[in-house]
C-alpha cells in the first residue's frame, strides 16, 4: 500500500470513515523523501527495535520496519485499530493502545531508538520525559518548526529557554531538516522539522532546572529580580554572579547552560 500518496490516503480515511483528529494532533506525513530522511537519522540496524509515538496511518511505522526495524507504537486513537490491520499486515510491528505520556519510558532497555512524528501539543513535555528516562541513544523526531528552534537555541536569542537548557544539559541536538505542510495530509499550517538528539549519560539536576525555571518565568526581568520572586535571597545571587564574573544587571536568556549550572552549584 502507498501511503505516500494522499489519494491513497484521503481513500484509506474515507472507507473507515475516519479524518484527521485535531485532539490529537493528527497531520499525517506522506512525502517519501521525508520519511527516508527520518529512518536515516535514526541509524538503525536490520533487528534493532525502535519505539515511535503517534504512527498515524502507519506511514514511519511502514517505512521503519521495511528497513528492518521491530517498531513499538504507542498510539491514543483507538479509531485507527482497523486501518492498522491493513496498512501494518505482515509487519514486525506491535501497537501499544494508550497515552505516551504516562507511559513507562524507564522501563525499556538500556541505548534504545526512538521515532515519531509528535503531536503538537504533546512534543514538548514528551521530549522531556524521553531524555529524563536516560533509556535512549538516539531520539529522532518530527516537531514544529518552533519547537525545533527553541530545542537548538542559542543564549540571548527569542527561542532559548528552559526547553533549550533541558535538551542541551541531556543531549547533542541538530536540527536535520525542515518540512513544509505540503508533505502532510492533512497539511498543517506551519512548518515542521526533524530533530535529532543524541543523549549523553548525565544524571537529573534538579537544582539547575528549578533555577532556569525561576529564571526564564520571567525573562525580562534581570535574572536577580527573576529569581528573587521566586524566593531566592537576592544577596546570594548578586554573590554567585560576582563570582562569575556577570553583571548584576544580566538576564537569564544571557547565561549558557555551562553558566547557569556554575551558578546553581554556587546557590547550594
Amino acid at each position: 500500500m502507498n501511503l505516500t500518496s494522499p489519494k491513497v490516503v484521503r481513500e484509506l480515511l474515507g472507507r473507515y470513515g475516519l479524518s484527521a483528529d485535531k485532539r490529537f494532533g493528527q497531520n499525517f506525513l506522506v512525502e517519501r523523501g521525508y520519511l527516508q530522511k527520518i529512518v536515516e537519522a535514526v541509524g538503525l540496524q536490520p533487528g534493532d527495535t525502535v519505539y515511535e509515538v503517534g504512527p498515524g496511518l502507519g506511514t514511519l511505522t511502514r517505512a521503519l520496519a521495511e528497513a528492518g526495524a521491530k517498531v513499538i507504537s504507542i498510539e491514543m486513537d483507538r479509531r485507527l485499530e482497523a486501518v492498522y490491520a491493513e496498512t501494518l499486515a505482515g509487519l514486525p510491528v506491535q501497537i501499544i493502545w494508550g497515552d505516551a505520556l504516562v507511559f513507562d519510558w524507564a522501563s525499556l532497555p538500556a541505548q534504545s531508538l526512538f521515532a515519531g512524528n509528535l503531536p503538537y501539543n504533546i512534543a514538548t513535555p514528551l521530549i522531556t520525559r524521553l531524555l529524563l528516562s536516560g533509556r535512549f541513544r538516539r531520539i529522532v523526531a518530527l516537531v514544529q518548526k518552533e519547537v525545533a528552534l527553541r530545542m537548538t537555541a542559542r543564549p540571548a536569542t527569542p527561542e532559548y529557554g528552559l526547553l533549550s537548557l533541558r535538551v542541551q544539559y541531556h543531549a547533542l541536538a541538530r536540527r536535520i531538516v525542515d518540512v513544509p505542510p505540503g508533505a502532510f495530509f492533512p497539511p498543517p499550517k506551519v512548518t515542521s522539522s526533524v530533530v535529532c538528539l543524541e543523549p549523553n549519560d548525565k544524571p537529573d539536576h534538579p537544582a539547575l532546572f528549578r533555577l532556569a525555571e525561576a529564571a526564564f518565568a520571567q525573562r525580562r526581568k534581570t535574572l536577580v529580580n527573576a529569581l528573587k520572586a521566586a524566593g531566592y535571597a537576592p544577596e546570594r545571587v548578586a554573590n554567585a554572579l560576582e563570582e562569575l564574573g556577570l553583571p548584576l544587571t544580566v538576564r537569564g536568556e544571557a547565561l549558557s547552560l555551562q553558566q547557569f549550572e556554575q551558578l546553581a552549584d554556587r546557590m547550594g
